[in-house]
């Protein structure tokens, strides 16, 4: 980063004294925002670094000290100096100051460096650079981390040069500070974390609930039983609720008269170093999204529940997008008493006005009326926001999973009678044959918790639907079950209603709201299981193992390291303000406050060896192993643009992690005998997801292909598969008629008002079945914040500093994994642009891009970020 800074910063000198080793120190301004609620920030207070406030001392790779039990010799104690100006490469909040080291030829090559704060505030280091060190040359320290006044630890800060070392090739003057470094960041499990903490520790998520505030914000405990296993999170320490003591108090909300305070939006304790970046993206997200929770909804919901608003048709919801909503002045005086005026014109979008107004979701830009078609509701389950749950069929009348002695006879009441029309001239048994039937199958999901959901305002049904796979290579749906409970009892099985395409009348309506309860099954799986459970709520784990049980030297941990970035925070917020009792989840989401508990009973099916593509495609059955074929697969949809372009990416990843892992372990008893990577296995297995330790599927991690392999999927999880079910939330399902995330009403019965409703007013009907307009205002508000690129947002094959490792040839493999990705990307246009390809884009003509790994900042339907950020 600094190559044209050493010989303006960086020089050896001699003088009366000795050699002098003259270096440069970044600092970097972090959580910076525009409006005044922010006070200036530490870094802008140049003076306060001046002078004695910041020690450095280096520390030896070379010779040891016998005082300190062989622990590297440490270096004389060096100051920050003067600020240094008109520097090359520096980006927006970095500063630079120069430092000056008396080199002593005992200490040898410099292996970390002793960092002390003895200032008041914190400030952000993210590396400090020498060079012309005898023997050496030019040595970078890669450090990225938050530094507290000195007085917050018992403990120096460490940070060691960014050469990587297996555990036991560590040179032994620093395997000492390797191993009281990890143990600084284990902690000793007790006592409530302060925000200058630096430890990384497990708990359950018990933090949900507010028992407190009475029996309707109770909650399940997640993790820690067989009934409701759930993958850890990061512990707090918070006190125990005064009602429950096993259930963690939660923090205060901001009275919605009160302005918010920008720092309480980020107060969740996670472990420093895991909060979000420093431009404004990232600080709106965090505010934003309290804003959103703590304000702005309860703002609306105050007006909804006195007056019922509701959408009368298709136009009044297309004005959201054009001429926009007209918010109560009510509403909007409260609200303005709550966010600050900046706040409410970037993250709830109004004209500085009344006037709520959205950007218009890609999925209606260029035609209102596509997504209406059987072809496009086909086309989103290959190529839309959630193409990872549609599978083969494999028998027919499909077959339930469900234990017969709880739940009865859960078959299909599908027939060949409802589908044989549709089948382009085949029988059914030979389409199912030819492998030409699918099925999204939300069935046994959802049965087991409909009779509590709707108790609920919600009134829904679990659904199975099938598609066939037709010549030009497009799914159109055939036949859509709708499923309840029997009211006699669930061993009495469901009660089931088929229904199969039509075009006009009232049977076109009902085919139209029959296809609508299967998207609100499909956007609450999505939202709970394909988005939360399966990226969220699965990484967490192994974010904290990482950080506990390797050392900053491993290799691994530089490999990981990036795809874990603000996960931790992004998730605490979460919690904080999104999947908590009467957060915004529950509130815009189908199950309801029934929601984290029904994806504790899914995670129960979670295989971790399962989530690296190729093994998903084979289970779902939406491929065959073929070695002629590219990646070894042969896909049995041609044209299915999450697996078309998913496997170019999860081949590349996996080529640069085999690359990269082999470099450091040349044998398999290399990988058995890294004792820092085997406590770190262990500890995923047994504690981060603890609940599924003895499960057989665990990979053993005593090779080298079972570690390339194991990295490759968590890498895949981070970047790509999250991006492929969190970027295309607003394009798609920003427009709700498209994606309906709720349900309000039972299918209308022949004979019944509801029924005559749709015969006279057919998109009111509709409109008074799905999502209502409360539900609308808030859900699409939450979901275009969650789907818009940061500024500084750091891509697929990018790094935030480029010489991350001092090791030549990893760099070279990162710059050929590069290429291999831009590569990628030509071959994504070039696709998109092949018109026979026509799941692509589809009626809606839009493009499939939620894997092209790049991105501009904002709302854009394409990109993969290295990490869960968002």
């Amino acid at each position: 980063m600094f190559g044209g800074l050493a010989g303006k910063v960086v020089d050896t000198i001699t003088g009366n004294n000795g050699k002098k080793i003259k270096g440069s120190v970044v600092l970097t301004k972090k959580n910076v925002l525009d409006f005044n609620a922010i006070g200036s920030s530490v870094i802008d207070r140049v003076g306060d670094f001046l002078g004695n406030g910041i020690s450095l001392q280096l520390v030896s790779s070379d010779h040891g000290d016998a005082v300190q039990g062989s622990k590297g010799k440490v270096g004389k104690v060096a100051h920050l100096e003067n600020w240094l100006t008109a520097l090359p490469q520096l980006t927006p909040g970095e500063s630079v100051y120069g430092v000056t080291f008396d080199w002593d030829e005992s200490i040898g090559v410099p292996g970390a460096l002793i960092i002390k704060n003895n200032h008041v505030a914190e400030f952000f280091l993210k590396t400090i650079t020498l060079e012309d060190v005898p023997g050496e040359g030019l040595i970078r320290f890669v450090c990225n981390s938050w530094v507290y006044p000195a007085s917050k630890f018992k403990y120096d800060r460490v940070f060691f040069r960014n050469k990587s070392y297996l555990p036991s090739e560590t040179p032994a003057p620093l395997r000492k500070y390797r191993e009281e470094e990890l143990g600084n960041l284990r902690g000793n499990g007790k006592g409530e974390r302060q925000e200058w903490d630096r430890v990384y520790d497990y708990d359950v998520y018990n933090d949900l609930g507010e028992p407190d505030k009475g029996s309707d914000k109770v909650r399940q405990i997640l993790g820690g039983s067989s009934e409701f296993p759930y993958p850890r999170r990061g512990r707090t320490g918070r006190p125990p609720s005064k009602t429950d003591p096993n259930v963690e108090s939660r923090l205060k909300l901001v009275n919605i008269w009160k302005p918010l305070d920008p720092i309480e939006a980020l107060d969740i304790y996670v472990p420093r170093d895991e909060r979000f970046g420093h431009l404004k993206m990232s600080d709106f997200l965090a505010y934003g999204l309290k804003s959103l929770s703590q304000s702005i909804k309860p703002a609306l919901e105050h007006y909804f529940d006195q007056t019922r608003n509701e959408f009368d048709n298709f136009k009044e919801v297309d004005d959201l997008y054009e001429g926009g909503f007209k918010l109560p002045t009510a509403v909007l005086d409260t609200i303005r008493k709550a966010v600050p005026f900046e706040m409410l014109k970037e993250v709830f979008r109004t004209d500085g006005e009344q006037f709520l107004k959205f950007p218009k979701p890609l999925v209606i830009k260029e035609d209102k009326s596509a997504w209406r078609t059987d072809a496009e509701f086909g086309r989103e389950t290959i190529a839309g926001v959630n193409p990872v749950v549609i599978r083969r069929l494999e028998e027919f009348p499909p077959a339930s999973k469900l234990d017969r002695r709880v739940y009865g006879d859960q078959t299909s009441k599908i027939t060949e009678d409802h589908i044989q029309n549709n089948l382009d001239g085949l029988g059914v048994y030979e389409a199912l044959y030819n492998n030409k039937l699918f099925i999204l199958d939300h069935h046994d999901s959802f049965i087991p918790y409909l009779r509590k959901i709707n108790t609920t305002s919600t009134k829904t049904y679990a659904s199975r639907t099938l598609l066939f796979l037709k010549n030009d290579g497009t799914l159109k749906p055939v036949a859509i079950e709708l499923s309840l409970p029997h009211p006699d009892g669930d061993e009495h099985g469901a009660v089931s209603k088929v229904y199969t395409p039509a075009e006009e009348g009232v049977e076109g309506t009902i085919w139209q709201l029959a296809k609508a309860y299967a998207a609100v099954n499909d956007s609450g799986y999505h939202q709970l299981i394909s988005h939360w459970l399966n990226t969220h709520a699965v990484i967490e784990p192994f974010v904290i193992a990482t950080n506990r049980q390797l050392s900053a030297l491993h290799p691994i941990h530089k490999l990981l390291q990036p795809h874990y970035r603000d996960t931790m925070n992004i998730n605490a917020l979460a919690r904080q303000t999104l999947i908590n009792a009467g957060g915004i989840l529950e509130s815009t989401v189908f199950p309801g406050k029934y929601a984290l508990e029904l994806s504790a009973v899914v995670y129960k099916n979670w295989v971790f060896p399962e989530q690296a593509l190729p093994a998903d495609l084979l289970k779902r059955g939406l491929a065959v192993k073929d070695p002629s074929a590219p990646h070894g697969l042969r896909l049995l949809i041609e044209d299915y643009p999450y697996a078309v372009d998913g496997l170019e990416i999860w081949s590349a990843i996996r080529s640069w992690v085999e690359e990269y892992c082999s470099y450091y372990y040349k044998t398999d008893d290399v990988v058995q005998k890294d004792t820092e990577l085997q406590a770190w296995w262990k500890e995923l297995r047994e504690v981060g997801h603890g609940d599924k330790k003895d499960e057989p599927w665990w990979p053993k991690l005593q090779s080298r292909e079972e570690l390339v392999e194991s990295c490759t999927i968590i890498i895949w999880i981070s970047s790509a598969l999250h991006a492929a079910v969190n970027f295309g939330q607003y394009p798609y399902a920003g427009y709700l008629p498209n994606r309906p995330t709720v349900s309000r009403r039972f299918m209308p019965e022949n004979g019944t008002p509801e029924y005559e409703q749709l015969k006279s007013d057919p998109e009111k009907g509709f409109l008074l079945t799905i999502t209502s307009e409360f539900q609308t205002l808030i859900g699409v508000s939450l979901i275009e914040i969650l789907s818009r690129h940061a500024s500084d947002e750091v891509y697929l094959g990018q790094r935030d500093t480029p010489d991350w490792t001092a090791e030549s040839d990893p760099l070279q493999a990162f710059e050929r994994f590069g290429r291999k990705l831009s590569q990628i990307e030509d071959k994504i246009v070039s696709r998109n642009k092949d018109t026979s390809l026509k799941n692509r884009a589809g009626p809606v003509n839009f493009p499939y891009t939620l894997l092209h790994p790049t991105s501009e900042e904002g709302l854009t339907a394409k990109g993969i970020p290295n990490s869960i950020s968002i």
